[in-house]
């Protein structure tokens, strides 16, 4: 009777303990350490939302899960955090598609000078782009979600107010934009973000192309005279978060599970991130003096026909590659028609 008794209570106390601790006993169990690398400096807002993303899983696994987080590329360079995942340096990275070239040819469709109007708009396109082609080099990965910036356009130390104004200058590019800076007679200059701040204040390049968030959150606004809304070439740069695949596949499905949902709140929080950091850093640029110029729709249409070959070399060359390039650049096209209306 006693023995039928002591089992009761023991089924009781474990049915007790899976009802009210569904993520474990952070208190007795050792927390699943994960490491978390980004090149963007703290106080970026592109630092503070991954930041805040770890914070929320913590919570939500009830201490289960511990990330430490590694911003402005204290444990991996920019372009060194999507290899560093694979290889398990990092669990997870957010960085810039374009800083590794050539090993997502699909993706790099995303950064084509089609016109992006704002980062929400990108956001989505990059996440739905994905979801449609699934393309083959994230299959080393677990990606957890996409994001991009608003419109890219010219930042220079000089005025820029129409297409021969830009030629033979010195443009900051990052990989597969360099084509578009050749297309509109500049000579690119390949830098990471971090270093073009530097790059304009020693002559090293004129201008970049970048979004306007730059200016303030990188601080570039201190080392140029003008910014040139050329929005009708606007194109955006690709952001992965990944996370190593080996670690994701070890992870409890609760965690996993977690770990989704907070994805999906988050994703939606980049997009307007983007836009706002563009807003201020248009202002930043402002207050200092520079000056913001806006082409005339004659002048933006001579610019959207200079980067037309870069659209079309595009499509061919990743043809070459047995990929639909026509196709994509089709896809994104019309997907920023919907976003504009």
């Amino acid at each position: 009777m006693q023995v039928k008794r002591f089992m009761v209570l023991l089924g009781l106390a474990s049915a007790f303990c899976l009802f009210f601790a569904p993520f474990g006993n952070a208190g007795s169990d050792k927390p699943i350490e994960l490491s978390y690398a980004n090149f963007f400096p703290p106080t970026h807002i592109q630092s503070q939302l991954p930041e805040s993303w770890c914070k929320e899983v913590e919570k939500r696994t009830n201490g289960k899960v511990k990330i430490t987080y590694y911003p402005g590329g204290t444990l991996l360079s920019a372009p060194k955090i999507f290899g560093g995942v694979v290889d398990g340096i990092a669990d997870i990275g957010n960085s810039v598609l374009g800083y590794s070239r050539g090993m997502f040819p699909s993706m790099e469709a995303i950064d084509l000078p089609v016109g992006y109007p704002n980062g929400v708009a990108a956001t989505a396109i990059i996440n739905e782009f994905y979801n449609k082609f699934k393309p083959k080099p994230f299959k080393r990965v677990k990606v957890l979600y996409f994001h991009a910036h608003g419109p890219g356009v010219l930042h220079s130390k000089k005025p820029v107010r129409t297409l021969e104004d830009i030629k033979g200058m010195k443009i900051r590019s990052y990989g597969f934009n360099a084509k578009m800076t050749s297309a509109l007679g500049a000579v690119p200059v390949a830098l990471p973000q971090s270093g073009v701040y530097e790059a304009l204040e020693k002559g090293v390049a004129d201008g970049t192309f970048s979004p306007s968030e730059v200016l303030k959150g990188w601080k570039q606004a201190e080392v140029v005279k003008a910014t040139t809304l050329c929005y009708s070439v606007g194109y955006t740069a690709g952001f992965f978060v990944a996370m190593n695949l080996d670690k994701w596949n070890s992870l409890p499905k609760d965690v996993q599970q977690v770990i989704e949902e907070v994805n999906k709140e988050w994703v939606a929080k980049y997009g307007p991130a983007w836009d706002k950091s563009d807003e201020e850093g248009l202002a930043f640029s402002k207050s200092l003096g520079n000056e913001i110029i806006t082409l005339s729709p004659e002048e933006s249409a001579k610019w959207a026909e200079a980067v037309k070959p870069v659209l079309d070399d595009y499509a061919k060359n990743a043809a070459k590659k047995g990929l639909p390039g026509k196709k994509y650049v089709e896809f994104i096209q019309g997907k920023i028609q919907e976003y504009k209306k």
